[in-house]
């Protein structure tokens, strides 16, 4: 079977195009998606697997293109009950999205030019971001995560397949704005393999790294400095 082709697709979120009340909609729908398909499970298993392995039970994290936060605020509280304790500062280019960040402290600012110094945290993660960025800005994103960072960078991102593509347009009914009804398939088709994040990867200052593909179409990937 041929492989699906990338393709850069305008997500209606990312530049805020709807009412108030159709933003907020949307949010609630990425905290849908996140919690049932596999989003809050891949930024647990990431950040589970990168605090033992750097030997660390408190950290300083950054969540870039943090948006409410969901993912990783959900994340923090599990892993509190498991002896972790996150915290968190979410960063998003857009205040409107941030109302919501209850228990973190939120900046506005650009991922591809972080407004930190370096080694300003322990870990930097993003959820459902890197598949916005074009190759280049993808690759200077890691490195201004890696820049700002103390261990490493956290990314949980979608598979692009085609099968995943199908089942996102099943899903939508379970859905209730039409700006995830737009953002949806786009994010599937814009979306790197995780073969391609690799590669991307590579092109970065990390000194190692690990790819991993989880539940659903789920890619989780772990940037050491």
């Amino acid at each position: 079977m041929r492989a699906m082709k990338r393709i850069p697709q305008r997500e209606l979120l990312d530049d805020d195009e709807g009412t108030p009340a159709e933003i907020a909609a949307s949010l609630r729908d990425l905290q849908r998606i996140n919690q049932w398909f596999g989003g809050v499970a891949t930024s647990e298993y990431l950040f589970r697997n990168a605090l033992r392995q750097s030997g660390l039970s408190n950290a300083e994290v950054l969540e870039v293109a943090a948006g409410d936060g969901y993912c990783v605020r959900a994340t923090a509280e599990t892993l509190r009950r498991e002896g972790f304790n996150l915290q968190v500062t979410g960063l998003d280019r857009k205040a409107s999205h941030m109302r919501d960040h209850v228990g973190m402290q939120a900046v506005v600012g650009d991922a591809l030019n972080l407004p930190f110094p370096e080694r300003s945290f322990d870990f930097v993660s993003s959820c459902l971001f890197l598949h916005h960025l074009s190759p280049v800005d993808a690759v200077r994103s890691i490195n201004e995560a890696l820049r700002v960072c103390r261990y490493g960078v956290l990314i949980n991102d979608i598979d692009r397949k085609a099968i995943h593509l199908g089942l996102v347009y099943l899903g939508l009914p379970l859905f209730r704005s039409r700006i995830t009804w737009n953002d949806g398939p786009a994010s599937v088709r814009q979306a790197y393999t995780a073969a391609e994040l690799a590669d991307l990867i590579k092109k970065t200052l990390a000194i190692r790294f690990d790819v991993t593909n989880r539940y659903l179409y789920r890619i989780a990937a772990t940037i050491w400095k």
